[in-house]
């Protein structure tokens, strides 16, 4: 009642938004079985601490991630043709391990380390998902993140279930050594549980985690099961020499460029927000510049649109020039420096979250969730917000953005890149062969065949320069296949969302949860219940 009270002081958009978000919630209890994590939606008012370096997100009010994900979810479930039953299934979490396990520290401490294991559904085998590695790490985040996992690979027609890891530490202070023994214990722990295996279970990296954890994970699951002859699989993101796969480490980033450059292509949709086509000239704000949001930004630079801001943990940039940051210069300086604050050619200003907050085209959420919720989400002057973060708009603020007229396009889509090429790794890796192998020096020769062809035919003495010859005959390495099926896969799932959405009348949000619960409600209903 009280933060009914306090939505309903909020003023008339505040209070359409807590109206919207009740129908909602009354459609949530309407599915929540034994297994589900709540029941009902409780409200968050304290403080809620970040990883280092990641500030602190307030919750005025909002609910927290693994309810936010169930709203989300039973929206869509309110208007699927799916049974209850059916429902209740799809939405609870089958399986959560939470191990604690000790480990010597190089000062001769002993320290009990926790972490968690969560395989949201296993309607497809094996689970996947990533580990992280932060302080904030509990059983409800690892089973909201699982819950999103499940609906992404569904969303994206990844043939896997929703699964994800997390370890209770601050990887900051932590020796190379010390957190190569917490990986490998942690490993050592979901083998004896039956948590990880290429037909099981497959993580890959997540906060705080890279390649170099997962080429451990690899090696100490080889060590245990030396019989398995797939054990290379049983986790993606490695290092290439470790059996990883090319395009890998860019794949979220180029993810959500397809999937905004195909928004943005739409006459039809930008029209809507009074917009032109196409990404040049287009300004851009980015929070978080990580893995995904660097790649992000550098795909976006290259088409000609404007990073106009950049926001992180210890601060962010904005430009103040009107041409957009210079992004190769400020990668170069974020590489000697550690940081981005302080870039001589933009103003750095300390407090990050405002930069939220500044009028630009599309925002691009690439850190943490919660960014958004009802105490900023009003503040909010982008016209677009492309979710490149897992859960990055609480349901308060996704109701606040509408009745804004900012579209939200959603994370389910938008990130699902890295999990779509996980999925080319863990292929590659089951076939123990890389792309491209069989077939390049195949295509080159038959290429060769029809340019000697049209030169001696219609050339009349005429030769193609070497330079095109070369890019004519140029055979398809691993990194071509990767991004070829990364952007068939993007662009045939955003259209799928895209005209759900049409069609359901619905946002492009609960148009991907529609098609995930739909897929997967059909993996149930034709494989029946055992026994």
């Amino acid at each position: 009642m009280a933060m009914a009270m306090r939505m309903m002081k909020g003023g008339p958009s505040m209070a359409g938004s807590f109206a919207r978000l009740c129908a909602v919630a009354g459609a949530h209890m309407r599915y929540s079985t034994a297994a589900a994590a709540s029941a009902t939606t409780t409200t968050v008012t304290t403080t809620v601490t970040s990883p280092p370096g990641h500030g602190t997100v307030v919750a005025h009010g909002d609910p927290s991630f693994l309810e936010s994900v169930d709203i989300y979810f039973d929206k869509a479930a309110a208007i699927a043709s799916t049974t209850p039953d059916i429902l209740a299934q799809i939405k609870a979490c089958n399986n959560v391990l939470k191990v604690q396990f000790p480990l010597k520290c190089a000062n001769g401490t002993v320290e009990l380390i926790e972490a968690y294991r969560a395989q949201h559904s296993h309607h497809r085998l094996p689970v996947k998902g990533g580990i992280r590695m932060a302080p904030n790490v509990d059983a409800d985040e690892t089973m909201a993140l699982a819950a999103l996992m499940t609906f992404k690979c569904a969303v994206v027609d990844v043939p896997f279930g929703g699964a994800k890891g997390g370890i209770k530490i601050d990887p900051t202070k932590y020796s190379m050594n010390e957190k190569e023994a917490i990986i490998r214990r942690y490993t050592s722990e979901l083998v004896r549980k039956n948590f990880i295996g290429p037909s099981i279970d497959v993580p890959a990296p997540d906060y705080g985690t890279g390649p170099q954890e997962m080429a451990w994970i690899k090696d100490t699951y080889e060590h245990l099961q030396p019989n398995d002859i797939n054990g290379s699989a049983c986790v993606t993101g490695k290092p290439l020499e470790e059996g990883g796969i090319d395009g890998r480490t860019e794949a979220t980033g180029l993810g959500v460029f397809f999937c905004l450059r195909e928004f943005l292509n739409d006459e039809a949709l930008v029209a809507k927000l009074g917009m032109t086509t196409g990404i040049k000239g287009k300004t851009f704000i980015v929070q978080g510049f990580g893995n995904v949001g660097r790649h992000t930004v550098d795909y976006i630079y290259g088409a000609g649109g404007k990073i106009i801001a950049i926001a992180e943990a210890d601060g962010g940039l904005v430009d103040e020039s009107g041409n957009g940051l210079d992004i190769p210069a400020v990668k170069a300086y974020h590489k000697k420096k550690g940081t981005i604050t302080g870039f001589p050619d933009a103003k750095t200003m300390k407090f990050a979250p405002s930069i939220l907050e500044l009028p630009c085209d599309v925002l691009i959420p690439a850190a943490l969730e919660s960014q958004i919720h009802s105490a900023n989400a009003g503040n909010i002057k982008a016209k677009i917000v492309a979710e490149a973060a897992n859960g990055p708009v609480t349901p308060l603020a996704e109701a606040i953005l509408e009745d804004n007229d900012v579209v939200i396009l959603p994370d389910l889509l938008l990130n699902a890149g890295g999990v779509t090429v996980s999925y080319f790794e863990w292929l590659k890796n089951i076939n123990h062969i890389h792309f491209g192998r069989m077939s390049r020096r195949m295509e080159e020769r038959g290429k060769r065949v029809l340019i000697d062809a049209l030169e001696n035919e219609f050339g009349n003495g005429h030769r193609f320069s070497d330079e095109v010859r070369s890019e004519v005959v140029k055979g398809n390495t691993e990194v071509d296949f990767v991004w070829s099926g990364l952007e068939e896969t993007m662009l045939s799932s955003w259209e799928n969302v895209k005209h759900t959405a049409q069609e359901r009348n619905c946002n492009f949000r609960t148009a991907a949860y529609l098609i995930a619960i739909e897929r997967i409600a059909t993996c149930y209903r034709v494989s029946g219940i055992f026994p």
